[in-house]
């Protein structure tokens, strides 16, 4: 059997770092972990190719040389998904769809043949059987959850590792909390699910044996929440970190109470954590308990984030405006919000109902839907009808997506960061790429760019006065550049 997967090309978002991309000279941020995944779940006998489009063309010969194209997609990956099947429809081949784009709206895809809905694990093996067969099915879905313990290393053979920023690995899939607006509870459920730390460790030194020495992202949708089980696995990560000496460092995604565990933060730390992503959303308590936010409600934010900033470790957030008890005043709040706290990087969006999550359920049932979710938070778009007037909160979130990024309080925010933070855990290796970035910002951004002046005066007082965060320093000021002209598209 002859299989080509097909990752669709991404559109220029906040997470894409398309224009901090050539100062590293890589094709693209992230590899796509989860066609890597389920080509390591297809028999090791068949042929198979891996298509990234977010770092090369995909051509016909190569969709004509296939039994099955295998496409998986998020939702903000739909206008290149609807390219790639047109092509396939016109050469002949079959399509096999997965991911959150067809788990959660299948039904818009007339022309795909089959789509596999869910997770693929529980359903993989019926897939192959009836492919051999020649008569597979037109819908495949999981009945449950499946365990994570037979999930296989990903296929990282089937990649050029030297055409991405980041790798990626999973340990757990599920959320313990519901907030409203969330579409992991519907996808992967409320019980988190996780490897065995040895399957974990074995990824990453598959990944290192392979030559692979720069940052990997734990995609988990909140690493944090099965505590027991992370702090297992961050033991094993250390163990291994003592054996191998491998240059690899890390960052995921958590949520808030991060902040309560000393331990937690400590192990992580150790274990080479560096990032970590929290759902901060709001300062409005009231816009909190709407949404179901609980664990944010009635705490401390911003003494929470100087908490895991002062254990060694960033805190990039994720921030919502367009919530029904949201205030005119809610854009001044979050933008001083986000600068007393020094969270550098500050993904703000307007809030998107997802497809069967508790909130789009609830706006239709109010009849306050209007369109699909393009699944870009960061477009000024609303796909439902809000409390504040439309124009209102369009406006104010262009404004605020500019105002946080404009050169003078982007490297505030960065100055405030590093005032707080406390450089913990392994070192990170200098790499050629680091060194050619470096030289690259100082005449992009300290000659040829606006914010020279804020570019300067950052490389400067790191220099002389936190000398061990200076490449932190640059590396804020590459991205930085990313999110301005992100800002500045809106």
């Amino acid at each position: 059997m002859r299989v080509l997967l097909v990752h669709p090309r991404s559109p220029d978002t906040f997470w894409s770092f398309k224009h901090s991309l050539p100062f590293v000279a890589k094709r693209a941020a992230f590899a796509p972990l989860g066609l890597l995944t389920v080509a390591a779940l297809l028999p090791r006998e068949w042929e198979l190719e891996l298509v990234d489009l977010d770092v090369e063309e995909l051509p016909d010969e190569a969709i004509l040389a296939a039994d099955y194209v295998f496409l998986g997609a998020m939702i903000v990956h739909r206008a290149s998904v609807e390219d790639v099947v047109a092509r396939c429809r016109a050469l002949g081949r079959p399509v096999v769809a997965g991911g959150p784009l067809f788990t959660t709206g299948h039904e818009d895809f007339t022309d795909v043949e089959h789509f596999v809905l869910g997770e693929a694990e529980s359903v993989v093996h019926e897939l192959v059987a009836d492919l051999l067969r020649g008569t597979p099915r037109r819908v495949y879905r999981g009945a449950s959850f499946p365990q994570l313990h037979d999930t296989p290393v990903p296929r990282w053979d089937l990649v050029d590792l030297r055409r991405y920023v980041t790798m990626s690995v999973q340990f757990s899939r599920g959320c313990p909390y519901d907030c409203e607006f969330c579409d992991i509870v519907v996808m992967n459920g409320r019980v988190p699910r996780t490897k065995a730390p040895a399957q974990l460790v074995a990824e990453l030194d598959a990944l290192r044996r392979r030559g692979w020495k720069e940052m990997v992202f734990v995609v988990d949708d909140n690493f944090i929440g099965d505590k027991k089980r992370t702090k297992e696995l961050l033991r094993a990560i250390i163990a291994w970190r003592e054996r191998v000496r491998p240059s690899m460092g890390f960052f995921t995604e958590a949520s808030v109470n991060l902040a309560d565990d000393p331990e937690l933060c400590e192990l992580m730390t150790r274990a080479g954590f560096k990032k970590v992503f929290v759902g901060i959303e709001t300062p409005s308590n009231a816009s909190l308990r709407e949404c179901h936010k609980l664990q944010n409600e009635g705490r401390d934010l911003v003494g929470s984030v100087r908490t895991i900033q002062r254990a060694g470790m960033e805190v990039m957030g994720g921030f919502i405006v367009g919530f029904d008890s949201d205030g005119p005043d809610i854009f001044h709040r979050q933008f001083e919000f986000i600068q007393r706290s020094g969270v550098v990087t500050a993904m703000v969006g307007l809030l998107t109902a997802l497809p069967q999550t508790r909130l789009y359920r609830r706006l239709d049932r109010e009849g306050r839907l209007r369109t699909a979710s393009t699944g870009n938070n960061t477009q000024a778009v609303l796909n439902f009808e809000p409390r504040l007037a439309r124009e209102f909160l369009q406006g104010g979130y262009r404004e605020l997506m500019q105002r946080l990024y404009e050169p003078k309080a982007y490297y505030e925010r960065v100055r405030t960061f590093l005032k707080h933070h406390r450089p913990s855990g392994p070192t990170p290796r200098l790499s050629s790429t680091d060194v050619r970035a470096f030289v690259r910002s100082i005449w992009l951004l300290g000659a040829r760019h606006r914010g020279r002046f804020g570019y300067w005066r950052l490389f400067a007082s790191t220099l002389l006065r936190r000398p061990r965060q200076f490449p932190r320093a640059i590396e804020f000021a590459i991205v930085g550049h990313h999110f301005r002209r992100v800002a500045s598209a809106l």
